[in-house]
């Protein structure tokens, strides 16, 4: 019986569809406002993610705040394949390589924020620019699920969904990263 687990696991470990990846890197500055202060934080963005960032238009309007319902109020870069990674690297030096366990949910996704984007590496300070934080949300998945998402919406089992576990390993394994907390 103990032969057969082992088989098991081994042939799990060999499998390159169970193997997890990153999807994509999410990078997100939300300052409340437009005009200036936004174009300053698409460069900066541009600069930092050599991605072309697009501008997220306010939902609702928040009177306190002085938020317009369709008011440009962030600035979002989406990265996929080399670049991701790259810049998930660059990301976790900026937050000393720590992220806690409840920013990761059920499904292996994980989010962090960077305080100043001046903490990533070989990052120069622009005094025309100013400082910006911003919010990283990284998407783990496994080769093969993407068909989820298409037109025919196929199902994927439940084992093929990467868990909270799994992707704290892969974030332990592959970048070197100490998961605390809880």
């Amino acid at each position: 019986m103990g032969e057969a687990v082992k088989r098991v696991e081994v042939a799990e470990a060999v499998n390159p569809m169970r193997i997890p990846r990153v999807e994509k890197v999410v990078v997100n500055i939300a300052l409340g406002k437009s005009g200036e202060p936004l174009e300053r934080a698409k460069t900066i963005l541009s600069q930092v993610t050599n991605g072309k960032p697009y501008t997220a238009k306010a939902k609702t309007t928040i009177r306190d705040f002085g938020i317009h319902k369709g008011e440009p109020i962030a600035c979002i870069v989406t990265l996929r394949r080399e670049k991701a990674m790259e810049f998930l690297r660059k990301s976790l030096e900026a937050v000393g390589k720590k992220v806690p366990l409840r920013s990761f949910d059920k499904y292996g996704n994980f989010s962090f924020g960077i305080k100043e984007h001046l903490l990533l590496p070989g990052t120069r300070y622009n005094p025309e620019l100013g400082t910006v934080g911003m919010d990283v949300a990284v998407t783990l998945t496994r080769p093969g699920f993407r068909v989820a998402r298409k037109r025919r919406g196929t199902k994927v089992g439940v084992k093929h969904r990467l868990s909270r576990e799994e992707a704290v390993e892969f974030v332990r394994g592959n970048f070197g990263v100490e998961v605390f907390g809880d």
